[in-house]
């Protein structure tokens, strides 16, 4: 797919147009400066400024492979074939957070006990990709949805506990040490199962000027999604299993107008590669009238020490438009890969904050992609919390001919491979009540490509209720 003269001419209108209408949004310069309010000086102790809360999920998943792929399944011995696969699973968070004691330095701790209960248990709606065997144009190495035994069934309930950690406290600057959560373009929760994973190490997170923010941090291990124990770091798109001890982060946060937020992030994983990242959002307009948000994700990779993966160089970056007017928002997004490797992410992490990430994330080497995507927003007609998104993405020019070989050599296959996703999906927020906030979620999406395409063909629908409660 090319972007045809027309369609770029219509982007470059859109800019126009909104900058025109450009006129509330305060492009106003917002100085750097020493923050004068100090988070701990409001400490109000270590019991009295304790809580207690949750979540509990539904998560239901339902995905059938086309094009003649298969899931597999283990009966009786031997591996059987189906194209169906259904995931249905409680996932339930009880999270104890404490307040930080008085003084200089204050301290505080928090614990989240999670918990899964498996509702389908069935061993063949549970296949997994590659029934322990790789299957080509598939993608996957498994079920990580539903927490199984050996021989596939279910694990029909178990329990972790997801975060623990103690925290230090001077001024604005806060020191965190155990399991936690920890949010960066590099390194990220990642939340899009029954329960959410986590990481162990140690991590800053400093406020003590406006406008500017810090964050350091250093894991060695992680709590995948849907298993209980920790394991180590891994990517996610690489032919050989390579695992890490050590993953080292560190960012900066710069707001320099009101309008304009960027950052700026470099992570080492441990003789694999160094990663940079630099992100920027802009805001132009009213959105009663006519807005325009521009966003920018830019990634580098290079391997690192051992180099354990191989020789990495990799650039990959998206563009995004969007524009909103009232109820209705449009968004054109491009992306691009150059490398002739995937770019590649930490496994069990969210560290992809590229606009074109969707069920696939068209990040094959050297590859393009332009994702066009339109919401409604149903309180500008009444019902708040009624929200719809459609959108459409292709993908094209995947080649990876010209790859040296290492821990990616599947790619060597991949010669103008392409693929398309196209999604519909509806949110519900409840708006007051005894469920307010409680969100229900459903979404069908469809993922079609040619032969040698990671992702394969596959149709997936998902329902998913959330509801949040407080007990102290």
């Amino acid at each position: 797919m090319k972007l045809s003269s027309t369609a770029i001419l219509a982007l470059a209108i859109s800019s126009i147009t909104a900058t025109a209408y450009a006129e509330t949004q305060s492009q106003a310069f917002t100085p750097v400066t020493v923050n004068e309010k100090s988070a701990q000086a409001e400490a109000t102790g270590f019991l009295e400024g304790q809580s207690i809360s949750g979540t509990t999920r539904n998560w239901y998943a339902n995905e059938q492979l086309k094009r003649g792929a298969k899931f597999r399944y283990n009966k009786d011995g031997s591996l059987q074939e189906t194209d169906r696969r259904i995931n249905w699973v409680q996932g339930t968070i009880v999270k104890y957070n404490s307040g930080f004691t008085e003084g200089t330095v204050g301290f505080s701790t928090e614990l989240a006990a999670y918990n899964a209960i498996a509702l389908e248990r069935d061993r063949k709606d549970l296949a997994s990709a590659n029934g322990g065997t790789p299957i080509p144009g598939v993608g996957g190495r498994g079920n990580n949805r539903t927490l199984t035994k050996d021989g596939g069934d279910a694990e029909g309930q178990w329990s972790k506990l997801g975060l623990a950690n103690v925290k230090a406290r001077i001024s604005n600057t806060t020191l965190t040490a155990g399991r936690q959560n920890f949010s960066s373009p590099q390194v990220d929760v990642i939340g899009n199962r029954p329960l959410p994973s986590s990481f162990q190490g140690v991590s800053i997170h400093s406020e003590e000027l406006n406008n500017l923010t810090f964050d350091a941090a250093t894991f060695d291990r992680v709590s995948p999604r849907s298993e209980q124990s920790l394991s180590k770091f891994r990517t996610e798109y690489a032919d050989t299993l390579v695992e890490i001890d050590h993953v080292n982060t560190l960012g900066v946060s710069y707001q320099p107008f009101a309008s304009l937020k960027t950052s700026l992030w470099a992570t080492q994983a441990e003789d694999i590669w160094k990663q940079y990242y630099f992100g920027a959002t802009h805001e132009l307009g009213d959105s009663s009238i006519l807005a325009l948000t521009t966003g920018l994700n830019y990634y580098k990779t290079v391997d690192e020490g051992k180099a354990k993966l191989g020789e990495i160089d990799n650039d990959t970056y998206s563009l995004s438009l969007g524009l909103t007017h009232q109820a209705h928002s449009l968004t054109f997004s491009y992306q691009q890969v150059n490398g002739n490797e995937y770019f590649d992410y930490l496994h069990e992490t969210n560290g992809i904050y590229l606009a074109n990430s969707l069920l696939s994330d068209f990040n094959g080497p050297n590859e393009k992609s332009f994702q066009v995507a339109y919401g409604l927003n149903m309180a500008e007609y009444g019902v708040p919390g009624l929200k719809f998104n459609i959108y459409s993405a292709r993908g094209w020019d995947i080649d990876g001919t010209h790859y040296k070989g290492g821990a990616y050599d599947s790619v060597l296959a991949m010669n103008g491979e392409t693929h398309y996703e196209y999604g519909i999906g509806g949110t519900y927020a409840v708006q007051s009540g005894p469920l307010k906030a409680t969100t229900v979620r459903a979404t069908y999406t469809a993922h079609r490509a040619s032969d040698n395409q990671l992702d394969g063909s596959i149709n997936e629908f998902r329902l998913v209720t959330t509801v949040p409660f407080n007990i102290l």
